[in-house]
């Protein structure tokens, strides 16, 4: 195994995330350590170095050229992250210099150089658990951030879930919080599906009581509502960046729908009227559509029946 990629696994082993472990955070992590082609892991030792300096030792000693403007990457998705998981100490022999001066260097951890020293020996996985014993990973933080970004939600059975960040899965907790029991109360959610995860929630032997056949390949509508009392099928698309109830997304959905035993009803929901205000061109006659920070109303696209 080369040097890069040995330095890939190491940081692999002492949790960086994926994007951290890639080629030139391992030919970082390498210069930070004085370790070239033909050096021992146990001659690492804490060298401090300016970014421009980790550009020259890739080219001296591996032969990787980055241009200058790859100095800016390098401290953004490289050095910041390796920073934030106690790799590297910025500036040591001068904390106060600030982030931008063209003096500013960087050195490795004192227990990371002692760690490292010991890779490719029988004690390395012994010495790893022992590092990361005393340190929470920088993979663990970014997990909790993550996790403290989730979008609570409890759905109509009473489960509890969690959806993924974003304004997508926002718009989306709202229609079934707030548009749900303002114009179908009471109803049964059927399906809706995080971004992250498809299926998030189908309720299978209902869709198939009403004569849907749903395979993994349809496109189902982002949230499927059945209100029994009305024996509506409520048919919604949240929309954020694309996606209304346009005329050929009615008639996909009507094909798809085609043999329900109830009538069906088409929303397209968005989270303001900004954004609704972008697709309203593309929304099919005889449809509907809510505004999640107007959400009391609805705007019908179907005027005919006021006027019968």
């Amino acid at each position: 195994m080369n040097r890069i990629k040995e330095a890939q696994v190491i940081l692999k082993n002492i949790g960086l995330p994926p994007a951290q472990c890639n080629k030139i955070s391992a030919i970082t992590f390498l210069a930070l350590a004085d370790i070239g082609k033909s050096s021992s892991w146990s001659g690492a030792k804490r060298v401090s170095l300016r970014i421009h300096d980790i550009l020259l030792f890739a080219e001296s000693k591996y032969r990787q050229k980055y241009a200058e403007n790859t100095r800016e990457t390098i401290r953004r998705q490289v050095i910041h992250q390796f920073e934030q998981a106690g790799l590297v100490v910025r500036n040591p022999d001068d904390p106060d210099l600030p982030t931008n001066s063209p003096r500013t260097h960087y050195t490795l951890a004192d227990d990371v150089t002692v760690l490292v020293q010991s890779f490719g020996t029988e004690t390395w996985q012994e010495n790893v658990a022992g590092f990361l014993a005393k340190r929470t990973t920088l993979l663990e933080i970014y997990r909790r951030k993550r996790d403290a970004r989730m979008i609570p939600l409890r759905i109509s059975s009473g489960r509890e879930v969690d959806l993924s960040p974003g304004k997508h899965n926002q718009l989306q907790a709202a229609i079934i919080k707030e548009f749900g029991p303002r114009f179908a109360p009471g109803a049964q959610l059927l399906y809706f599906g995080d971004t992250a995860r498809k299926f998030l929630h189908f309720d299978r032997k209902t869709v198939e009581e009403l004569n849907v056949r749903v395979s993994e390949h349809d496109k189902l509508p982002d949230i499927v509502l059945y209100h029994r009392e009305t024996n509506r099928l409520f048919l919604i698309e949240g929309v954020t960046s694309h996606g209304p109830v346009s005329p050929k997304r009615r008639y996909e959905l009507e094909q798809m729908f085609s043999k329900v035993r109830c009538s069906c009803v088409y929303v397209s929901a968005f989270p303001d009227f900004k954004e609704f205000k972008k697709h309203i061109g593309d929304i099919a006659w005889e449809t509907e559509v809510w505004l999640s920070d107007i959400p009391d109303h609805i705007i019908h696209f179907n005027a005919d029946k006021f006027l019968r």
